[in-house]
């Protein structure tokens, strides 16, 4: 498996944002969105602001493949769910402390949506 280098994990968790684009079924990309991503440790995170309703989130759940861009790091991705308790409960701090400027507006949909919790794996 290959693993983000710390460069790369470096430039995307200081972006502000990160452009997702899932791979759809027919293997073609969604057009690319932009979402919050948070690290921890050496993994990546996203999480859809809508919910299980969030399109992306869904076609990303389905095909499990997909591109990102951020921080000047241009790289096709893996999703992988994330149903760890634990895992989710650092996920959350690391919404609240990087994105917690924003209020809580933004940062509770983001921290209640932890159901939809994707990992970031690099291909």
């Amino acid at each position: 498996m290959t693993t983000w280098t710390s460069d790369e994990l470096d430039r995307i968790a200081n972006a502000d944002e990160l452009e997702m684009a899932p791979v759809r079924r027919d293997g073609t990309l969604r057009g690319p969105v932009p979402i919050w991503v948070v690290r921890d440790g050496d993994d990546l995170y996203v999480r859809s602001f809508r919910g299980t309703d969030g399109g992306w989130w869904r076609t990303a759940r389905a095909t499990h493949a997909g591109h990102v861009r951020s921080g000047g790091v241009d790289k096709d991705v893996t999703f992988e769910e994330v149903p760890d308790h634990a895992t989710n409960d650092r996920v959350n701090t690391a919404y609240r402390s990087k994105y917690g400027r924003f209020g809580d507006a933004y940062v509770g949909p983001m921290v209640a949506a932890r159901a939809t919790t994707l990992r970031l794996l690099p291909r």
